[in-house]
């Protein structure tokens, strides 16, 4: 009689699985997700909900676009900085009199054929005031910069 818990001899002799394509397998995910992820560069600490356009075209370079975030801080940033609107700048809620050296620093960074085609674009809460964005502007047409671009969702035309 044969036992019920022991393979017999030919069930047994199992081929081992091959592994020589694994590590293609692996580099081939592995270049996929390396080519795939968006690296986040600034963490927002202000609320944004931008306005809504008909008409709005994308940026075409955006390594020659810096950013200024401006809206009500996030609830855990309340405690300290309050609920009227801040400006952001990279990481840190600055004022408009950083803004100057704001750009100056995003120009360094620039080669300098491209110093002179930096664009600002702007990231407004579409509840804010529009004292604090013409603040801004002015801050920035002192600081020479221009090209400013107010970011906005894209919606169907009206008919």
């Amino acid at each position: 009689m044969k036992s019920r818990f022991r393979p017999n001899e030919e069930e047994r002799n199992v081929g081992q699985i091959n592994t020589a394509s694994l590590p293609d397998i692996i580099f081939m995910l592995l270049f996929f997700f390396m080519v795939t992820t968006v690296m986040r560069e600034v963490d927002l600490m202000v609320t944004i909900k931008v306005p809504e356009a008909t008409e709005a075209k994308k940026l075409e370079k955006k390594s020659l676009v810096s950013y200024i975030y401006i809206g009500k801080p996030l609830a855990r940033y309340q405690k300290y900085f309050g609920t009227e609107p801040r400006i952001q700048l990279n990481d840190q809620f600055k004022t408009v009199k950083d803004i100057q050296d704001f750009i100056a620093q995003e120009r360094d960074q620039l080669n300098e054929a491209d110093r002179n085609k930096l664009t600002v674009s702007l990231k407004i809460d579409k509840d804010t005031k529009m004292g604090v964005v013409t603040d801004v502007k002015q801050s920035l047409r002192r600081a020479n910069a221009l090209k400013i671009n107010y970011s906005s969702l894209k919606t169907k035309k009206l008919k």
